[in-house]
């Protein structure tokens, strides 16, 4: 086996781990597999003779492509909304590797990472999103952090520690009640994805409140009926079996609510008041902008 042939054959055996350190870092599949044919690139051009731990060798290269992806996304955006144009401002989520992604394996892809978790980790600083998903996913030590984002090993440490307060809410997200609001809403999505009417109607306050933005303006649905016929009809849009690829819990501001991202791609926010064991008021979030400043957080266990 000529040596050509051989670095093939390795980078062959890591392509599947190395998509998943890009795909984190990255939460697009196109990008990912962009940010690791470049490291065969790489790989190829470099005289790999002394690498003890080329597994080790090539996740530094493929983080080290993914953050200058990330940095020249968030560039690209800052420019963007200095510009201040009239059009609409696309989010991250909604222009990542739009064209040439598989819905289908991405959709796989985001549901075994976490809906909740790409959706935060698209909040984080470039160099944030590095430390967290390199260290708490992957265990790379910090000094081999320290390196790709040039900083110090202890600043390295508090990258992932900004970006692990993101993602558990902490410091933000109050623990009281938290469990009492998730089981008001998780036997609300038990009730939508069984079709249930009165299930839906027992956990609704009967002059319950939903603010439902959209292309128009913000309306208003006031009662449990008349909000819950409604909610049935949209839930039909989704097939049951693809909800878990679509719908997640999580916190958002302190409250338990509903992501709806395909793909990770965050799109809507359901995000509820519970009150005496009953959702008193709704609110459905679609505007980009305000998506944006939303703090969300995961809901674990």
């Amino acid at each position: 086996m000529s040596g050509q042939e051989w670095m093939a054959e390795q980078f062959e055996a890591n392509r599947g781990h190395l998509r998943g350190v890009a795909y984190r870092m990255l939460g697009s599949l196109s990008e990912a597999d962009d940010a690791v044919q470049e490291a065969w690139l790489r790989l190829s051009r470099s005289d790999t003779s002394r690498v003890e731990n080329l597994a080790g060798w090539l996740t530094t290269v493929v983080a080290r492509v993914s953050l200058d992806m990330l940095r020249s996304r968030k560039a690209k955006a800052e420019q963007s909304l200095e510009e201040e144009s009239p059009e609409p401002v696309l989010t991250q989520s909604t222009t990542r590797g739009k064209d040439r992604s598989d819905p289908e394996q991405e959709a796989i892809l985001a549901e075994s990472v976490g809906l909740a978790l790409l959706v935060v980790l698209d909040t984080l600083a470039p160099a944030e999103r590095l430390a967290f998903v390199l260290h708490d996913m992957f265990a790379v030590p910090f000094d081999e952090i320290a390196s790709i984002v040039g900083r110090s090993e202890d600043a390295a440490r508090q990258l992932a520690s900004r970006a692990r307060r993101r993602v558990q809410g902490a410091d933000r997200v109050p623990s009281a009640g938290v469990s009492s609001q998730r089981e008001v809403v998780e036997a609300f999505v038990a009730a939508l994805r069984a079709g249930d009417m009165e299930g839906l109607i027992a956990v609704l306050d009967p002059d319950v409140l939903v603010r439902a933005e959209s292309p128009e303006g913000v309306r208003e649905i006031h009662g449990a009926r008349n909000w819950a016929k409604g909610a049935l009809a949209y839930q039909a849009r989704f097939p049951i079996a693809n909800w878990e690829r679509v719908m997640q819990l999580a916190l958002v501001d302190g409250a338990v609510s509903i992501l709806l991202a395909p793909g990770g791609r965050l799109e809507r926010v359901l995000r509820f008041t519970v009150a005496r064991g009953k959702i008193r008021e709704v609110d459905i979030i679609v505007n980009p902008e305000r998506l944006r400043r939303l703090e969300i957080a995961t809901l674990g266990g």
